[in-house]
């Protein structure tokens, strides 16, 4: 085998089926099954991040040959030597997959040797708050030259309804040297490849669901590509569901995430009018889940974060706009929760002016930046939209977070702050509670604090005139 950089090869890859001893697409998607089912297929993760890592973890664990391939040698150079950048995957875990074969690489020619390929790379928005699909249209490039036939290629990455067949598909038929085809529906053809989207249902810091127990949707562009791709994913989850379209695919992830946004718009707005009124939502929350029908509880926060719920309805409504489509209801959730990061603002300042104080030149202690309790991830955190903020009005920010020693710079900040320890508590105007981190004493944060701010509940039931729920 070549050698490459930050490459650790364990066990032999297999070859790929010379190209001269063709197969119909009949009969390559009856091998493809077979070796998914009998799990002698290797596999290959593109993108070894929160969605990418945990699912390659995954395939090796249930006894596939795993290769992840990522463009960031660092995150490869740690996985090599078993090392985790993700605090919910112990090293322990990347350890054991390398014993059974788990290999990381920067090097993309070692496509070729895979049966499967499968796309896990970030969509975020641009500053238009317009998709952004360069990280998948790359991908899809350094995929294609390396493209063999009957390789399943699917897309986990969270996009519009026609992602799949209008962007990735034309970049793997015209970006190969074989010339390539999709299948389409065509029992007879033989140079061909498969393709296929599954969203990905990953929910970082939930442990009370076993991720193979997470049923997954896939849509393959014909039916040989969703018999295959249902048979790669029915190895590792108990459950494949199978729909008719990538499109359907695609659009049933973001009926999912726009389902929660706008539930949360909900309880947000009405948790800005419930302090108006002086009534307690997280009461009404509470009272209201009693209901064994017809209702499901969402809470309030200081606004939304992660790289789906945010994000997603944005896809939507960007594609909607090409069917000459105004989708009001899912954009004004969208600004309800945007707004949110600043709503806190302004009742910290209010809280602080209560207490004859300016939000200009006050200390003010963030508690929890990730954008969810007990996880290490920042993306789209409203932290990071409030702790700008409260700059911007002139206060000293300081933060503590157990997973963040520091905050440098992201895509839409450029912070460089450090973690203060949780100490002399009372030498600041305010602690605000943003991340319900399940290692803080809040008992004692309330005892040694002058002001805390509770964005999140997460002193229901300790009394204090020093509390200020919002």
């Amino acid at each position: 085998m070549q050698t490459h950089t930050v490459f650790t090869p364990t066990l032999p890859l297999l070859s790929p089926k010379p190209l001269a001893l063709p197969l119909s697409a009949k009969l390559m998607t009856e091998e493809a099954i077979a070796k998914f089912s009998s799990k002698t297929a290797n596999i290959g993760v593109i993108g070894l991040g929160y969605v990418g890592l945990p699912l390659a973890l995954l395939f090796s664990e249930e006894g596939f040959q795993v290769t992840g391939f990522d463009i960031d040698s660092t995150k490869v150079g740690m996985l090599s030597t078993s090392r985790s950048y993700i605090c919910r995957i112990p090293e322990t875990e990347i350890a054991l997959a390398r014993d059974r074969g788990f290999q990381a690489t920067t090097d993309f020619t070692f496509i070729s040797d895979m049966d499967a390929i499968v796309i896990c790379v970030p969509t975020p928005l641009t500053k238009y708050h317009e998709p952004d699909l360069s990280f998948v249209t790359e991908t899809v490039k350094s995929i294609a030259p390396h493209l063999r036939v009957g390789q399943l290629v699917v897309l986990e990455s969270t996009t519009y309804p026609g992602t799949t067949e209008q962007v990735v598909l034309p970049l793997l038929e015209d970006g190969n040297p074989f010339r390539l085809l999709a299948s389409r529906d065509d029992p007879e053809a033989d140079n061909i490849f498969f393709l296929a989207f599954s969203p990905e249902r990953e929910d970082p810091g939930n442990n009370t669901i076993a991720r193979s127990d997470i049923p997954k949707i896939v849509g393959g562009i014909d039916s040989h590509a969703g018999q295959i791709a249902a048979a790669l994913y029915s190895s590792i989850f108990r459950r494949a569901i199978s729909v008719s379209s990538p499109a359907v695919a695609e659009m049933t992830k973001l009926l999912e995430n726009i389902y929660r946004c706008v539930n949360i718009a909900l309880v947000n707005e009405l948790k800005l009018l419930c302090l108006r009124m002086g009534i307690d939502i997280w009461e009404v929350i509470a009272a209201a889940a009693t209901k064994p029908f017809g209702f499901q509880p969402f809470y309030p926060g200081p606004g939304l974060g992660g790289h789906c719920i945010p994000i997603d309805p944005c896809y939507l409504s960007w594609k909607a706009k090409e069917f000459d489509f105004s989708t009001r209801f899912i954009e004004l959730a969208g600004e309800i929760n945007t707004a949110m990061p600043y709503h806190i603002v302004d009742f910290i300042a209010e809280a602080l002016n209560a207490r004859s104080k300016s939000i200009k030149g006050s200390k003010v202690l963030i508690l929890g930046v990730s954008y969810k309790k007990d996880i290490d991830d920042l993306r789209e955190s409203p932290a990071i939209t409030i702790i700008e903020s409260l700059q911007n009005h002139g206060a000293v920010v300081y933060y503590n977070d157990p997973y963040f020693p520091s905050i440098g710079k992201g895509r839409k900040y450029d912070l460089q702050l450090q973690r203060v320890p949780l100490e002399d508590l009372g030498q600041y105007d305010c602690v605000v509670i943003i991340t319900d981190h399940s290692d803080y004493d809040y008992q004692k944060i309330v005892d040694e604090a002058q002001l805390v701010i509770d964005t999140r509940n997460a002193t229901s039931g300790i009394c204090s005139p020093r509390i200020v729920r919002c």
